[in-house]
């Protein structure tokens, strides 16, 4: 316990280079300095936050494109003939059957790396519904050591978490699900990060990782488990966060860069639980 609560203690401080950029100069910082492992971020239905993706990934010219969004399955429908038609690539993935938004959206992060492999890391649903009511070293398997995933997380930091998920969700879920949402996220986190790591071993890097911002966090998600299973991978994480003009953030956030951008035009999430 007292190794892993040193460890996110650690992560939680913003390193030196950790700041807000414009999204016009993410291009040429990665091309500057690429890292091996490029988790980005994004609110999934902003559209901007996808383009700078494909801006991010264009100029890291990875060798494995990682995706939160598609199964390994999914993946493996991916052909050349597919990548060259969006509409026809969307379909056969099942993209929007699975409850993503439009692929429109992301269609242009795949064609930013034309040749990187293309590799889903989301789990089985039944998967990350056993780490809601069982361990998750016993969910993960072996290797959840290397994770993090055999120790809890210290009570503080819990009780944070869990009101984060309850927020989340509109304040709208009983209580007792609260530790089995935390538990599910922890355990997608450690998926993404091993998937990752594989991907970089499996073709060399660099590696693009494309999830959820909040999977993009230094101090506990899928940068920090990296860092927990191989110190010496040089990850770089950005964050994609959403502010209306004249809205002021957080001068600290999780992440070595984030971007900044209005929100995306949206219905009120929260409706259908009021209803």
């Amino acid at each position: 316990m007292k190794k892993l609560v040193a460890l996110f203690a650690c992560l939680a401080l913003s390193p030196a280079s950790a700041e807000e950029i414009a999204a016009a100069d993410l291009p040429a910082r990665l091309s500057a300095d690429p890292p091996e492992i490029a988790v980005l971020g994004e609110v999934h239905d902003n559209a901007a936050h996808h383009l700078n993706q494909a801006a991010a990934v264009a100029a890291l010219h990875p060798r494995a494109l990682v995706f939160e969004m598609l199964s390994p399955d999914q993946a493996a429908r991916v052909t050349p003939d597919l990548r060259a038609d969006p509409v026809a690539l969307g379909k056969a993935l099942g993209w929007e059957e699975a409850g993503w938004p439009d692929f429109a959206l992301y269609a242009p992060i795949f064609a930013a790396a034309p040749d990187a492999l293309i590799i889903g890391a989301a789990l089985p649903r039944d998967e990350v519904r056993r780490a809601m009511s069982e361990p998750l070293d016993r969910v993960f398997g072996p290797d959840a050591p290397r994770y993090g995933l055999d120790q809890a997380y210290a009570p503080e930091l819990q009780a944070q978490l869990e009101a984060e998920a309850q927020a989340d969700h509109c304040d709208a879920l009983p209580p007792e699900m609260l530790p089995g949402m935390v538990a599910a996220q922890r355990l997608r986190d450690g998926a993404f990060a091993r998937t990752a790591l594989r991907a970089l071993k499996t073709t060399g890097g660099p590696v693009a990782v494309i999830t959820g911002t909040g999977h993009a966090r230094n101090d506990r998600a899928v940068p920090a488990m990296i860092a927990q299973a191989n110190p010496g991978v040089r990850v770089l994480s950005l964050g994609q966060l959403e502010a209306e003009p004249g809205e002021s953030l957080s001068a600290d956030q999780p992440y070595d860069w984030w971007i900044v951008t209005p929100p995306a035009p949206r219905e009120d999430p929260c409706a259908a639980f009021r209803q």
